[in-house]
């Protein structure tokens, strides 16, 4: 096996996760790139999860390892740990039955190998990366990380498009396009359908506005180079948005660039492990109807542009002087900027980013994704309080050439083509 470039040996030396984990059997690689997959209590889902990715061309499937994390913490239910034991137990079965010679897995349930508390999916996402980084091919170039669900199912060109895509991009970092299953009756499928449609509108809205933040966060739809993960100090041990905190920290290191030829379907599943995110969300629509979810003013992203445009267009301002140019967009963003120390940062910067495209990198990562998310949060309950979806989208998609729209599912149908599904 080809020895890892120093950043990456560094990163497995000081920062990858080490006992009681390990991945079981002896896996031949070396591979050209690892899929890693956390299970909990998945024993129903995670064989047509593995169906899905046997049907992609033996030739990948020869190179890539395929990485099932079984995982709990100690206070799991009786019902999930008797699931996670039916999955250990079958796993090498469908390894066979499925014909996944590359397919290998970590116990991390078991008595001695449970998450500690208050963990969950990121630390069984960073287990399964931390110990696949450790077995890639560097002699060929820079293998890619992918993260799926065990959940979640992939078309049979998934490991082609991802092998072709980190062939030729520049970026570190990708966002793979997805469709959330159908689900199994008209008030699940309200509910998923409103929730995919407020995830696309607010890429949208930053899209709209300029923001470099303007890419899919999903956890089981991204992927990343070897040198990108270890360079952004791997994956997060968030028990919920893991997936958002990591991809922005790639965006900071390497970028990161919507990837094309393949589409994967998360589940629409309602779901009550996590405390935010697509299962939480649904479950609440479904609980207390879908007005739980409302989305942002169209507004917000206009006064979001006009911010980062003030900036883009700084010419030498210190930090006083953008806020007040700032306060002449909307007092409430000046008021935000304050609260967030934004006018030393920005001296800060200008004393140590020469250059405009120096400087402008280093503004994005202080206003990165979070603290973009944290402004319209502000803004929103400043003085524009969240709207229903037929009132927040269509001035987004008049400005993007699809106006005459109001129906929640043709919206979301346009917005998917619009985003590369």
């Amino acid at each position: 096996m080809s020895h890892p470039p120093p950043p990456v040996a560094a990163y497995l030396r000081k920062r990858a996760v080490t006992a009681p984990w390990r991945i079981e059997g002896a896996p031949p690689g070396p591979f050209t790139g690892a899929v890693i997959i956390p299970s909990l209590a998945e024993s129903r889902n995670l064989p047509l999860t593995l169906a899905s990715l046997a049907a992609n061309p033996a030739e990948y499937l020869s190179r890539f390892l395929i990485l099932v994390v079984v995982n709990q913490r100690a206070d799991a239910s009786p019902e999930e740990r008797a699931d996670n034991r039916a999955t250990l137990a079958s796993l090498p079965v469908w390894k066979g039955e499925y014909g996944l010679e590359r397919l290998h897995w970590v116990d991390a349930a078991s008595l001695g190998n449970e998450l500690p508390p208050g963990q969950g999916v990121g630390l069984a996402r960073k287990i399964g990366l931390d110990l696949a980084l450790g077995r890639l091919d560097f002699a060929a170039g820079d293998p890619p990380l992918v993260c799926l669900d065990a959940d979640t199912i992939v078309q049979p060109d998934y490991l082609p498009a991802i092998d072709r895509h980190f062939a030729s991009a520049k970026e570190g970092g990708a966002s793979i396009p997805y469709r959330h299953r159908p689900a199994g009756d008209l008030a699940g499928q309200a509910a998923i359908d409103r929730y995919e449609l407020f995830l696309r509108v607010y890429v949208l809205g930053l899209e709209q506005a300029g923001s470099p933040y303007a890419f899919h966060t999903v956890g089981s739809a991204m992927a990343c180079r070897a040198s990108a993960y270890a360079a952004s100090g791997g994956m997060n041990r968030r028990l919920a948005g893991e997936d958002f905190y990591f991809l922005q920290q790639v965006h900071k290191v390497a970028g990161v660039a919507p990837l094309t030829g393949t589409v994967v379907h998360p589940s629409p599943r309602p779901s009550r492990r996590v405390p935010f995110g697509t299962g939480r969300a649904v479950g609440d629509m479904l609980s207390q109807g879908e007005e739980r979810l409302l989305f942002y003013q169209p507004a917000l992203f206009v006064i979001l542009g006009e911010w980062l445009a003030c900036v883009g267009g700084h010419d030498g301002a210190d930090g006083t002087g953008l806020l007040r140019r700032a306060g002449e967009i909307s007092p409430h963003l000046r008021e935000f900027l304050e609260q967030a120390g934004f006018s030393a940062a920005w001296d800060n910067l200008l004393r140590h980013n020469p250059g405009h495209d120096r400087l402008m990198t280093a503004f994005h990562g202080w206003f990165d994704a979070f603290r973009t998310m944290r402004l319209l949060h502000h803004l929103s309950d400043a003085g524009w309080p969240r709207v229903a979806p037929e009132e927040a989208v269509g001035p987004l998609m008049e400005r993007a050439g699809y106006g005459g729209v109001a129906d929640v599912g043709e919206l979301l149908e346009r917005l998917r083509g619009l985003q590369g599904v």
